[in-house]
């Protein structure tokens, strides 16, 4: 007779749990609540069992990243298809936040940074406004918004928003980001995400932000 084990047990239950892939939002708030649940860890008074549980989350991503990480190595063993295949989960809402979680994402941040400009920029236009590219250097990105005729705080807001939500859905490893007016003087140094967005921190790992996904307008 076979017998299953406590982790077989929890494993074939899950599977049987799962309805189907999940779609963007829904995997958006999951990793929105992974970060709060962390932060509410660290916010736990005293050691006690917040390191074994710590310790424990790291693991987990550990192993969840090394099992993907062989994943692509066997994609990509497979030469030109297991490469175009690599590049279309990564290209994927889901998946290539998990990707980049992991550090495996195939497209650098630079890439995926002008990708996302370029994504702005219809959406930007209806609010005749467009996006610059003032510098990207260690993580750290400054882009300029140039915007015609005048525009009232609320259209600011939206513009900035925008910005933001087509920024950080492809590039949510960000180090920081500064986004400056027509006016405003390029800087040599930027603004933290939290204190200039208000954007939810992602301090341990990229899963501990919430990029909002770049949908129309």
């Amino acid at each position: 007779m076979l017998k299953c084990s406590a982790l077989d047990r929890t494993f074939i239950s899950g599977y049987e749990q799962r309805s189907g892939v999940l779609n963007k939002e829904a995997f958006q708030e999951k990793i929105r609540q992974l970060g709060a649940l962390v932060g509410e860890l660290d916010a736990m008074p005293g050691n006690g069992g917040k390191g074994t549980a710590r310790e424990l989350v790291q693991l987990l991503l550990e192993v969840h990243g090394s099992g993907l990480e062989r994943i692509m190595e066997i994609i990509d063993e497979s030469g030109e298809p297991g490469e175009e295949i690599i590049l279309s989960v990564g290209q994927d809402p889901i998946v290539r936040h998990l990707l980049l979680l992991h550090s495996l994402h195939p497209e650098d941040l630079e890439t995926r940074v002008l990708k996302a400009l370029d994504l702005a920029g219809p959406r930007l236009r209806k609010h005749n406004s467009e996006l610059e590219l003032l510098s990207i250097h260690d993580g750290a990105l400054q882009v300029r918004v140039r915007t015609s005729g005048h525009i009232c705080g609320s259209t600011g807001k939206t513009v900035q928003s925008i910005v933001e939500e087509c920024i950080y859905d492809l590039a949510p490893d960000l180090a920081s980001l500064e986004i400056l007016g027509q006016e405003d003087e390029a800087s040599s140094g930027f603004v933290s995400l939290d204190s200039l967005l208000k954007h939810p921190s992602s301090a341990n790992a990229i899963a501990m932000q919430g990029a909002e996904m770049c949908g129309a307008d």
